[in-house]
């Protein structure tokens, strides 16, 4: 399928042009990237820019920084390189299996971490793992930089607080000993979008929780966390906990699958992945 839709392509050098050109745009800007959502939404005419500003090239972008305590994630760097990274693997194991989960092997090769949470859709595989992970986000506009935790990121489906003239520059995600899961319901293996998922986090006297694709926005689950946060993990307490999945979720009924069935399979998912995290953390292998 052709793109019909006419618009200016500007390719900027460093982070200043580019920032000069949002200025001068905004909201008749698109941020061109890994390009997997944008290319195919021009083409269906989702997306109808007067201008593609195109930030592949710009080196400081796909910067991959890792610390003591922290890790980097810049705006450039695509999930393929998050999955070859041995920190990932070993640090940030939620977002690491959320990061393999991601479409095809071909679309992980282009797409990017942040153009995943910029699409905003409710299904994205990555959030369950940065909202579990408190990540924060680094944004930058002509009139400085600002940091977003990503709990106040998405604003609606496939809305996000980010501002027209701001450039997203990366994720911050502290690291902390931890295990954990991302668990994901889909028709098929492959490139199908999440019916459900539910990304899984136990540190010590921790446990946390968030889901995608069963509510207009990827959401933590604070009700379950303070359930269960503070008790004696057994059979019994998990199969109450997973009654209590129904109120924190809003499941809509599409195509792809039924509300009940998406409720059903996210209580499933719950017992599965916290029995497999706390196996982990008792130095079980994945």
């Amino acid at each position: 399928m052709a793109i019909l839709h006419d618009f200016e392509y500007e390719k900027p050098k460093n982070i200043e042009e580019t920032l000069q050109l949002l200025s001068k745009y905004k909201e008749k800007a698109k941020i061109l990237a890994g390009g997997t959502d944008l290319i195919v939404h021009l083409k269906e005419g989702f997306a109808s820019p007067d201008f593609v500003i195109d930030v592949k090239d710009i080196e400081v972008l796909k910067e991959l920084k890792i610390s003591n305590n922290n890790i980097f994630i810049g705006a450039g760097v695509t999930f393929t390189e998050l999955i070859e990274s041995k920190e990932i693997e070993e640090q940030l194991p939620i977002l690491y299996q959320a990061s393999k989960k991601v479409a095809s092997v071909g679309v992980r090769n282009r797409a990017t971490l942040v153009g995943n949470i910029c699409s905003a859709v409710p299904s994205l595989d990555s959030a369950p793992a940065l909202l579990v992970y408190d990540a924060e986000i680094s944004v930058i506009s002509l009139e400085g930089e600002r940091k977003i935790g990503i709990h106040d990121w998405f604003t609606g489906v496939k809305k996000t607080i980010l501002k027209p003239d701001e450039l997203v520059l990366g994720i911050n995600i502290k690291t902390t000993k931890h295990s954990g899961v991302y668990e994901k319901l889909g028709r098929y293996r492959g490139e199908d979008l999440a019916q459900a998922g539910i990304g899984i986090f136990v540190g010590d006297n921790d446990l946390r929780f968030a889901y995608c694709a069963v509510g207009p926005i990827p959401k933590r689950m604070r009700k379950l966390e303070d359930f269960l946060n503070g008790k004696k993990i057994t059979d019994e307490v998990i199969d109450e906990a997973a009654e209590i999945i129904p109120t924190e979720i809003s499941p809509i009924t599409d195509i792809r699958s039924s509300k009940e069935y998406r409720t059903h399979m996210m209580k499933v998912m719950f017992k599965r992945g916290l029995k497999k995290s706390l196996e982990l953390q008792q130095g079980g292998k994945s």
